[in-house]
């Protein structure tokens, strides 16, 4: 019994549904924020849906600034950026509308605003997140526009420390936003590169949050249902933009795998973020080149679990079965099958690689992972995604 010991937290209200950005005016309202600031990335802040969701501010009367500098991987400049909009309209809350990059930057926006400590002082490291004035945070709304990092329901950010190129995660309780509108019609929009990246996303935290070792059993169950949400759901989203009963469920998908990943996470992300800090690739997609590369690599640990999970699915063939799956998924989406395929002129060195293999070893997330991350096997798993070969 000893083993069964754990810390579990859940997410915050999520006001579910199709037309619900509409309670935008509303749900301001019932978190106390007066003057909000509206966080989105440069590709969305020009699109229509931002347009209407901003409308409705202006039709409740509602003052508000706009900022909108977010690299799809943020870095400190960005945040130091969205502080001086935010402090210079001395606005009360944040609304955090779009991807995971506008959702971190937002949340980091509203969650350092007022600290007098560097940002770095912050990261996931033990308890570091108590040197925070926890008073100072002001309120969060966040508004997903894709179906992938659920950084709506998390309690973190993540942002690129640009001197080292490597990805930090900021966490404080108070960093979970205190209300969530999930729409999925806010999500018809996402061209299909853009679907399947966010959508295998949700798959990765689903994935590696089940196979991540600890008693959670209240995660596991998340992480299967996902899982199974996204084989049915992602690739009809996929073909056709406009299911939004396929859309929903992939929002639900993505808000599980983040509540799922409190677990923990693996080598396929702490691969991926060195990856995206050094490329700037989209993250769910290096997501999904590393995916089974690192499932084949933790077979020893997981095989008998992923043998349950590929029944729940609907999947026979146990572990070889549920990789034909995930193969067939990636295809299915044109996920490339290595990193060459995504980042066109790829050219690594011993020297970069053995630079890769050292950030993803001490990466937050490897500790995760069910079988010991160590620097030759994250050289081994780094050439097999360069390669194409297991």
């Amino acid at each position: 019994m000893s083993k069964l010991i754990s810390k579990w937290n859940y997410p915050t209200t999520v006001r579910f549904g199709a037309g619900r950005i509409s309670e935008l005016p509303d749900t301001l309202a019932a978190t106390g924020i007066k003057k909000p600031l509206f966080v989105t990335d440069p590709g969305l802040a020009k699109l229509p849906v931002t347009a209407k969701t901003l409308k409705l501010l202006d039709d409740a009367k509602i003052a508000y600034g706009v900022f909108s500098d977010v690299q799809p991987n943020p870095v400190e400049t960005n945040l130091i950026a969205g502080i001086e909009v935010f402090r210079k309209g001395k606005h009360d809350g944040v609304i955090a509308f779009g991807g995971g990059s506008a959702l971190d930057l937002g949340k980091l926006i509203a969650f350092q605003a007022q600290q007098k400590r560097p940002v770095w002082d912050f990261e996931d490291v033990g308890d570091w997140w108590t040197r925070a004035n926890a008073d100072a945070i002001v309120p969060i709304v966040a508004v997903p526009t894709t179906a992938g990092t659920g950084s709506e329901v998390g309690r973190a950010g993540v942002i690129t420390h640009e001197a080292s190129h490597t990805k930090k995660v900021i966490f404080h309780p108070r960093m979970l936003p205190a209300i969530v509108i999930a729409d999925p019609e806010l999500t018809v929009g996402m061209p299909p590169f853009i679907t399947a990246g966010t959508g295998m996303d949700a798959l990765a935290h689903c994935l590696e949050a089940y196979c991540a070792p600890g008693y959670h059993p209240m995660a596991d169950g998340i992480s299967v249902e996902g899982i199974r949400l996204v084989f049915e759901n992602l690739p009809k989203a996929y073909a056709d933009g406009k299911d939004l009963t396929a859309r929903a469920n992939m929002m639900s998908a993505a808000a599980m795998g983040a509540t799922a990943f409190q677990k923990g996470l693996g080598a396929i992300h702490s691969l991926s973020h060195p990856i995206g800090s050094l490329y700037d690739t989209h993250h769910g997609m290096t997501n999904a080149v590393f995916m089974p590369y690192v499932l084949a690599f933790n077979r020893e640990a997981v095989e008998e679990r992923i043998a349950r999970l590929a029944a729940y699915c609907g999947i026979k063939g146990g572990f070889d079965g549920f990789m034909k799956a995930i193969l067939k998924l990636r295809k299915e989406l044109k996920v490339p099958n290595t990193l060459p395929g995504l980042i066109k002129g790829l050219e690594m060195d011993k020297k970069r690689k053995t630079l890769i293999a050292e950030m993803a070893i001490v990466d937050p997330t490897a500790g995760g992972n069910p079988v010991k991350l160590t620097k030759k096997a994250a050289l081994a798993l780094l050439d097999q995604a360069l390669e194409g070969t297991s």
